[in-house]
């Protein structure tokens, strides 16, 4: 995957062929914060201005920066499959939260 983080964000990387620079967005926020670089490097470094200064101006404007998530999850899924994660978890000897999060974190 092409992501990077730092305090805490994450940013999806593409590369634009036509301009020949990398294009990153952060993710998992509505803000919109973008920055570009000509090399890993670059783009690293205008990552890391690039989020300073979105919790700059939000500071400056009195505003909180939006977070990356909170961790916490609320999930709607049928009946059936709910008992079957709880069951999996069960046999894994994890609690579903413990169960979950570890399947999550392997999904590709």
């Amino acid at each position: 995957m092409n992501i990077i983080t730092y305090k805490g964000y994450v940013a999806h990387i593409v590369y634009d062929a036509e301009d020949r620079i990398f294009v990153g967005r952060l993710a998992g926020i509505l803000d919109i914060v973008t920055f570009h670089g000509e090399s890993v490097t670059g783009l690293e470094e205008e990552f890391h201005a690039a989020v300073d200064h979105y919790l700059d101006i939000s500071e400056k404007k009195g505003i909180l920066a939006q977070k990356p998530f909170s961790g916490e999850v609320c999930l709607t899924i049928p009946p059936a499959v709910h008992a079957h994660a709880a069951m999996m978890a069960e046999i894994h000897g994890k609690s579903l939260s413990q169960w979950a999060s570890e399947v999550l974190s392997n999904a590709h």
